[in-house]
Order: structure tokens, then sequence, then C-alpha cells
């Protein structure tokens, strides 16, 4: 009688299911490493993008809100002569004795006003007058010799100068001391 060789066929056999199983397993754990991998890139781009969106937020507000603070220049700008020419009708008011004392109340009331309402929204005074000449507030229109003074001390303001929200909106055009030669 013939033996067939079904033990050792069994177990060969029983060693490709083995090493397929452990081939599996392999592949398994090779994919969950992959899948793992994956997921934690996918993690990375997801959180790199939420951070990109976040400072495209906050840098759209803040570009908002400089247009905001910045829109009303141009209007500001051009309101400038209207009150130059308030606070010259109301000089020449001051210097004519017969002038109308309720209408020169009136251009106050209405200079004032101008004036409140204007600072609301940004505009404020440069301040000159005695001040050290300041290139970058004060437009020299002339020089006078003055003994009394500093050099380079303002001593008169022909139109004043203003800011809009820290900047400058107009230099003051002033007179300016020098020592006597």
């Amino acid at each position: 009688m013939i033996k067939s060789d079904k033990p050792g066929a069994a177990q060969s056999s029983e060693r490709e299911e083995q090493l397929s199983a452990d081939e599996q397993n392999d592949a398994l754990e090779q994919s969950c490493e992959e899948l793992v991998a994956q997921v934690a890139e996918l993690k990375e781009r997801a959180l790199r993008q939420a951070a990109d969106l976040d400072n495209y937020k906050k840098r759209t507000e803040r570009e908002k809100s400089e247009f905001l603070k910045r829109a009303n220049e141009g209007l500001v700008k051009d309101l400038l002569p209207v009150l130059d020419n308030l606070e010259r009708a109301l000089a020449s008011a001051r210097e004519n004795p017969q002038s109308d004392q309720n209408l020169m109340q009136g251009v106050e009331m209405v200079h004032g006003e101008l004036i409140k309402t204007l600072n609301r929204y940004g505009l404020e005074p440069v301040e000159s007058l005695g001040q050290a000449f300041d290139p970058d507030l004060h437009e020299a229109m002339m020089q006078q010799e003055d003994p009394e003074q500093e050099e380079n001390t303002v001593l008169a303001e022909a139109q004043k100068g203003y800011t809009f929200e820290g900047r400058l909106l107009r230099p003051a055009m002033v007179v300016v001391s020098r020592k006597p030669s």
C-alpha cells in the first residue's frame, strides 16, 4: 500500500495558510499605519487651513477698520476751508466794533458745533504758537527776527494745521523766529 503524503501536505497547507495569515496581518498593519499617517497629515492640513482662515479673518477685520477710519478723511479735508472761512469771519467780526453781536454769536455757535463734530470724527488741531518749529507739522512761510524768542520758535500762524486719526492732514503755515543778525 502506498501511503500518501497527506500529513506533510496538511502541514504544508497549514504553513501556507499561516504564512498567508501572517502576510495578511502584515498587510493589514501596513495599511493601518498608512491610514494613520494619512489621518495625521489630513489633520495637520486641516489645522493649517483653520489657522489660515483665522489669519484671513483678522487681516480683513484690520483692513476694514483702517478703511473706515480713513473713509471720512476726504470729507474732513474738504471741510477745512469752510472752517477756515468761519474763523476768518469771526476774527473780522471781533475786530469791528460795529458788527452785529447776535450774528457774531450765531457764527460762533456754528463754528463751535462744527469743531466738536469734526473732533468727534478724529480731527485735531496742530498746536503751533510758541512751539518749536517742526517740519513734520509746520510749513514755514517766512522768518521774522525776534530777540525775545528762541530761534525756530513759531511766532504766528497764518493757517491752522490739522491731524486726522493721528496722521497729518494739513500742515500749519507759520512764521518762525530767528535771531537778529
